[in-house]
């Protein structure tokens, strides 16, 4: 199959998008990655996601080429509490409208034109919708024009979804050997495509504000963590060890941003228990903002920003901090870790699904969930400061190989064999380039 921009259409298919609103993991901060990547090399490519009631239902970018479509509006505008709100209505209206609108709108217009279609759907949500599409393609006659795959990107609903449908009807992807090992628990075997980061945010930041940061923590141990409020992401023992390190007479000051989950009481309740002094703050707009509330709570050691963070103060944060705590029990992927190593931040990661993670010269890889060795690790920061440059070079080096167009032609590669797998037509190379002409009912008779 040739995938050239010109012949082919990409269409992806995700609960969590690009809004604010869409966005709950790294699934929202994946897909608005992976469809601008592939705008931006050409691709013209259909982003369909739960979007903000608020915003247009149809939005297009980069020169026409990204098409964002947010999809059960009525619904969410009857659930502002984000994307998961509201969750079994929009897989009903999900399942019962989507795959019709698609195939009407994108695919069969994009076959009728000479082009290859490629769907790819993003978690538990999207499994119905795939086998859906996959059967409306066949009796449409428009199956072997389109190559379809599902991807998982964690576990969540694996013991809701339909295997035997789904395995039939889409080649099963996920983002790393860690998911791959746990998916041949359902009897799986599927195909790894990490996920990627925007070239973009491989930049140095801005030195000054960085220092701005460092001077406003005013801390032996200045540290950040972000993420779900899930146990699996091991809070406690990131809160745990700060209290440690308190208790050792250092000065800490960690900066926590977590989500709406009930676990978040949990982990802050056990911060003060620990004998943690914490404040609770909307996210600043910027790093002077978040200079101030550093300066202004001078005794405090736990900040909870309890609002939506920026990427841009994100990759200040990263940079600024001794070290970005991803310590996670279970992470399918660790897109943080790579975020923060484009930043020229120091990742601590946990040691599953983070393929990309080398212990001591990219990230420390944590092995357990003790405390005492979190403790012990950044005490080695404090203590090898050639050792933390090291790591730093190293990390911004990696999150150059996982720059989205390098995993993209990753994937490119990948969709060859989905492609064959199944039987998917390639059209002769002047269909793409020439709109075929309708024949009379006459001439298709004769």
């Amino acid at each position: 199959m040739n995938l050239d921009p010109r012949r082919t259409v990409f269409v992806i298919l995700s609960f969590e998008g690009p809004d604010v609103y869409s966005q709950a993991g790294g699934l929202g901060v994946r897909v608005k990655g992976l469809s601008r990547g592939l705008a931006e090399l050409g691709f013209d490519t259909y982003l369909y996601f739960c979007g903000d009631p608020d915003l247009p239902a149809s939005e297009d970018h980069l020169a026409g080429r990204l098409h964002y479509r947010r999809w059960g509006q009525w619904i969410s505008a009857q659930h502002r509490g984000g994307v998961y709100d509201g969750e079994e209505g929009k897989i009903r209206d999900w399942n019962s409208s989507l795959p019709a609108s698609l195939i009407d709108g994108v695919i069969a217009p994009a076959v009728g034109d000479g082009k290859n279609v490629v769907v790819m759907g993003e978690e538990w949500h999207t499994s119905w919708s795939m086998n859906l599409i996959s059967d409306a393609l066949y009796r449409r006659g428009l199956r072997n024009r389109v190559v379809m795959l599902w991807n998982a990107n964690n576990t969540f609903g694996f013991h809701r979804i339909e295997w035997g449908p789904l395995v039939y009807a889409s080649t099963i992807t996920t983002v790393s050997r860690y998911m791959k090992f746990k998916l041949w628990d359902w009897g799986l075997n599927p195909m790894v495509i990490p996920n990627g980061i925007p070239r973009a945010s491989i930049r140095d930041a801005d030195p000054a504000q960085v220092e701005a940061l460092r001077q406003a923590a005013a801390a032996d141990h200045f540290c950040f963590k972000i993420g779900r409020f899930d146990p699996d992401k091991r809070w406690l023992t990131a809160v745990s060890a700060a209290a440690y390190l308190k208790r050792r007479g250092r000065k800490v000051k960690l900066l926590v941003r977590g989500g709406r989950e009930p676990h978040g009481t949990e982990v802050i309740n056990h911060a003060q228990h620990q004998g943690l002094i914490a404040v609770h703050a909307n996210a600043p707009a910027d790093a002077t903002g978040l200079a101030a509330l550093l300066r202004e709570h001078r005794e405090a050691e736990l900040f909870n920003l309890t609002s939506f963070v920026s990427d841009d103060l994100l990759s200040l944060v990263y940079a600024a901090c001794d070290a970005v705590l991803a310590n996670s029990g279970h992470e399918p992927f660790g897109l943080v870790g790579l975020e923060v190593m484009a930043a020229g931040g120091l990742a601590v990661t946990g040691s599953t699904g983070e393929d990309y993670a080398e212990p001591y010269r990219n990230a420390l890889v944590l092995e357990t969930d003790d405390p005492v060795e979190l403790v012990t690790e950044l005490t080695l920061l404090k203590e090898r400061p050639r050792l933390v440059e090291s790591i730093r070079k190293h990390g911004r080096a990696t999150a150059r190989e996982y720059a989205w167009d390098k995993v993209i032609e990753l994937l490119l590669l990948r969709i060859e064999y989905a492609a064959a797998q199944q039987a998917v037509q390639v059209p002769a190379p002047e269909a793409a380039v020439r709109k075929p002409v309708a024949r009379s009912a006459k001439t298709a008779r004769a």
